[in-house]
């Protein structure tokens, strides 16, 4: 594998005690910037990720497109943490290790005897980031903190998800994998502080990443509305701002803010009714919410005969910002995208080339991600128990008998 070396994190080992998606989206965050992430997997079966649609298939072979994204640029250790030989392993590379992450589930790491409490003796310096639904960090446990937690419970009990939708209907989640993949750069922002704090102190630290902490982060604007007026906000509807959301023209639908009079005048003007501007029924967000059913047919009025990219050209150069409201097939048609190198094709030596979403940001001193395949399950088992442990062929042939260890 190769990790340019002028990529912020060259040198920066990681071992990856992950599955699904927080944790292995935060490792590929470092790996993307250059570290060398180790990802252990359970023999035979691997990230459960490696199983779950869609695929991508080629010449019979079948690899799952969500685990071929989140896990680029990495390598695969196929070990079984339930060994007792197995746990060793795990803390010989801890040793030789800067940072360990982790999303088991809750009291996974404590049976294994790979918490940080358990491995900090071995490694002053280690960086121990563990992801979990609702936080384990000793001092700031709830009742809760033992509870497992997929991305869909921490949407909810944020209050996200009471906020998303219609009125008129149910609360709904948001993207699919939404707090998941948020955890996951908080934690490899947190890992980021750490390291920089360590080259300050030289010791290491726990760094607790709660799902439902980071999605409550992101509701900011519920916490300071009911903080400050004692008011909740209600799905489907805004009390003291309009328009805010798609509009429908020719050819699909745009997407418009107005957060204040001065750009409603603007866009009042452009759909030729400057008096909306005045109107006491429209002059200030609270009206124009209060009248949305009346203003709304009006402005799509105007755009019923324009398409998508006429609609967005008028409106931002009238100094409203304005976008298409895009389908996927319409993000890979977009040069935009290409042009900022968003889209980038990973290559796989069984499967062909794939396009994934790039990581951000882009740094000026830096040359682009490398674009390393995901690993088969085990693939580099022998390479890292050579090269790192001083293992034998033979000691390794033993534990591949014993189940300890695979090899792909």
């Amino acid at each position: 594998m190769t990790n340019p070396i002028s990529r912020p994190l060259s040198g920066i080992r990681v071992i990856g005690l992950e599955q699904y998606m927080s944790g292995p989206y935060c490792t590929m965050l470092l790996a993307d910037a250059g570290a060398e992430v180790i990802k252990i997997e359970r023999p035979g079966s691997g990230d459960p990720r490696r199983a779950i649609p869609p695929f991508v298939e080629k010449n019979g072979v079948k690899k799952a497109g969500g685990y071929l994204s989140y896990n680029r640029n990495k390598k695969s250790l196929a070990l079984n943490l339930r060994s007792k030989e197995g746990q060793a392993i795990v803390r010989q590379l801890v040793a030789r290790a800067d940072v360990v992450v982790e999303n088991l589930r809750p009291g996974a790491t404590e049976n294994m005897g790979l918490t940080y409490e358990a491995l900090k003796s071995l490694n002053p310096r280690l960086v121990y980031a563990m992801i979990s639904g609702f936080g384990r960090l000793p001092g700031y446990q709830s009742d809760y903190s033992q509870r497992p937690a997929f991305d869909i419970v921490a949407e909810a009990m944020s209050g996200v998800m009471d906020l998303v939708g219609f009125a008129d209907k149910p609360p709904t989640y948001t993207l699919y994998g939404m707090a998941d993949v948020y955890s996951g750069m908080i934690a490899a922002y947190g890992v980021m502080q750490a390291l920089f704090m360590r080259e300050r102190t030289g010791a290491g630290q726990l760094v607790d990443v709660s799902m439902l902490d980071n999605v409550l982060a992101l509701n900011e604007r519920m916490v300071t509305l009911y903080a400050v007026t004692g008011k909740e906000p209600r799905r489907g509807e805004l009390e003291h701002l309009w328009p805010r959301g798609a509009f429908k023209c020719r050819d699909g639908y745009v997407a418009l803010n107005v957060p204040d009079d001065i750009i409603w005048q603007r866009l009042a003007a452009t759909v030729g009714r400057p008096d909306l501007a005045s109107d006491p029924r429209s002059a200030t967000g609270t009206a124009r919410a209060e009248n949305a059913a009346l203003l709304q047919p009006i402005l799509e009025g105007w755009m019923a005969d324009k398409t998508r990219a006429e609609v967005v050209d008028r409106l931002n150069a009238a100094g409203v910002p304005t976008g298409p409201v895009y389908s996927a097939g319409d993000v890979f048609a977009d040069d935009h995208f290409r042009t900022r190198r968003m889209l980038v094709d990973v290559p796989d030596p069984e499967v062909g080339p794939t396009t994934f979403a790039r990581t951000t940001p882009h740094l000026s001193a830096a040359p682009d991600i490398p674009t390393e395949p995901a690993p088969n399950l085990g693939q580099h088992t022998r390479s890292i128990l050579t090269e790192l442990l001083d293992y034998t062929d033979a000691k390794i042939d033993a534990l591949v008998a014993a189940g300890v260890v695979a090899v792909s």
